[in-house]
């Protein structure tokens, strides 16, 4: 009986571009609408506090901006410090990581 490799689900290395912009609009969105919220909460908040998350929000809204920047030139996906892929289940659940995991827990 031949073995019908229609039906089998192959792992995907990599996300495609398209994926990748979806996700990382997703991300970008998100920032946005908490900075706007911090933003909405008034002089009641402490100020402290909402320094820290705006500032929080901002590295990472500038963490998206650079992943859009490098599916833009091709190299998304693609790990800054050893060139190696990144895994596709680590994109798709931090779509804007520019390292794979063993070179993140390197870099502390």
């Amino acid at each position: 009986m031949p073995l019908d490799t229609s039906q089998t689900e192959v792992p995907r290395e990599r996300l495609t571009a398209h994926e990748a912009l979806q996700r990382l609009q997703h991300e970008r969105a998100s920032r946005l609408t908490q900075l706007r919220a911090i933003g909405d909460a008034g002089p009641d908040a402490e100020e402290q506090v909402m320094s820290a998350q705006k500032d929080t929000v901002r590295r990472v809204l500038a963490e998206v901006e650079a992943a859009v920047a490098r599916v833009q030139d091709g190299t998304y996906g693609v790990c800054l410090t050893c060139s190696k892929p990144i895994p596709v289940e680590r994109l798709e659940i931090l779509p804007y990581t520019p390292f794979c995991v063993p070179c993140q827990r390197s870099a502390g």
